[in-house]
């Protein structure tokens, strides 16, 4: 395995481009399966878990290419229905093979997703859609199994709002036979993505991006063109690096409009932002300020910034209360942020930041995707040496994140971890 190894205190400079979004790029490369022939992904990172995408989706009989930003699919000769426990183990992105082969073929034996370990993150709302589109659902020894003779158009309500959930029923319902209503939607712009990206297909979606969508299934779709949106959450990752080390950096692909929210916070932390035809220019303050956050489903603030946030508050002068209300496990970087010499303290899902004047470099572990990211952030501005471990996690959501930290004037290198 590797380690990054990073020596802190820099100001950070320059420019940054920002990747195809990661969160995007999965199911859309999972709504390939809905049509034969092959489909034209561009803007696709490069990432531990779009090429796991990929071998799922060549074990079911597809044809995966990638290169330069740009996957290939062939889906003329799909002939396995199954995604096996060894490829979705993983990568919890892999459930979103479920919608699509179901609709398509009428069949689909998906194992139950792995993934990050930030709290439970339950398929239940996925598997009552698909009921409630007339597929027969079963749970046998850890995989779902679903079939159908053809789905059909359905009412249905989301206790809560899910990202997965709601792409992976608005892709079943682009085959199904009627009209399908999603009421409770998640409204994030990676589901936006995704209904642009099935509209290339003929789908007929309204409402993406709202609460309610409506689908209009129709009897069959052509294979897909589509240019992936900028990954939000890297950007608003780049945002607290320039935050927290004082720099003056340009996000390049940046779209401010999926980042309000963030920017609005970043703000009240002293950040200033500056649009232009060039990118989106962040300069951080000499200390960023103690300002309070809690995480919601968006348009608010997203669960996948919360830990690089709170490594900004880490050094932020006075006290700030963030409260995470997505998932229930994901303070797992609070202990190697404390290492470091942060002064953070949980109780339930609130932990409350008083800002140091300096963290200091250390050994650490990585836990989850996020957790890397905000080590990362705080390592860039800590004094001395910090290595950071398992960064196979942080491998799985940032393209070329070191090289993008050098390019910037950052202290960093990757090694072998012996």
């Amino acid at each position: 395995m590797d380690k990054l190894i990073i020596r802190g205190g820099r100001k950070l400079r320059g420019e940054v481009a920002i990747s195809g979004a990661k969160n995007a790029a999965l199911p859309i490369m999972a709504a390939s399966l809905l049509a034969s022939g092959e489909s034209i992904i561009r803007r696709v990172p490069h990432l531990r878990d779009i090429m796991t995408m990929g071998r799922l989706l060549a074990h079911l009989g597809a044809g995966f290419h990638y290169e330069r930003s740009k996957a290939l699919i062939s889906t003329e000769r799909i002939n396995v229905f199954e995604a096996p426990y060894d490829l979705v183990r993983t990568m919890r992105a892999s459930i979103l093979v479920l919608g699509p082969l179901l609709a398509k073929f009428g069949r689909a034996k998906v194992s139950l997703p792995g993934g990050c370990a930030i709290g439970a993150r339950p398929i239940n709302l996925h598997l009552m859609g698909l009921e409630k589109l007339g597929a027969e659902v079963k749970l046998e020894a850890g995989y779902v199994v679903a079939r159908t003779r053809r789905l059909k158009g359905a009412a249905i309500y989301f206790d809560t709002p899910t990202v997965t959930g709601t792409e992976n029923l608005m892709m079943a319902a682009t085959l199904a036979k009627g009209t399908t209503v999603l009421e409770n939607a998640a409204r994030e712009p990676e589901v936006v993505d995704l209904a642009d990206a099935l509209a290339t297909m003929g789908a007929r979606i309204r409402g993406a991006g709202e609460s309610v969508v409506e689908i209009e299934g129709v009897n069959e779709l052509k294979p897909l063109e589509h240019s992936i949106i900028p990954d939000r959450i890297e950007a608003g990752t780049f945002m607290t690096v320039a935050g927290i080390t004082g720099g003056d950096i340009v996000l390049k692909e940046c779209r401010m409009d999926h980042l309000d929210a963030v920017v609005m916070k970043l703000g009240e932390a002293g950040l200033q932002f500056h649009g232009g035809e060039g990118g989106v220019r962040v300069i951080g303050p000499a200390r960023p300020k103690s300002t309070n956050v809690k995480t919601i489903p968006y348009p608010g603030f997203p669960t996948d910034m919360q830990a690089q946030f709170m490594a900004l508050m880490a050094v932020a002068e006075g006290t700030s209360i963030v409260k995470e209300t997505v998932f229930e496990n994901r303070f797992m970087h609070v202990a190697e942020l404390v290492r470091m010499g942060a002064d953070i303290t949980v109780e339930g899902g609130i932990a409350t930041v008083k800002g140091v004047g300096r963290l200091h470099g250390a050994p650490l572990m990585a836990t989850d995707l996020r957790a890397s990211a905000s080590l990362v952030v705080a390592a860039l501005a800590a004094k001395g040496e910090t290595e950071i471990r398992r960064i196979y996690h942080l491998d799985r959501g940032y393209e070329m994140i070191e090289e993008k930290l050098r390019m910037i004037g950052a202290d960093v290198r990757r090694v072998k971890d012996e």
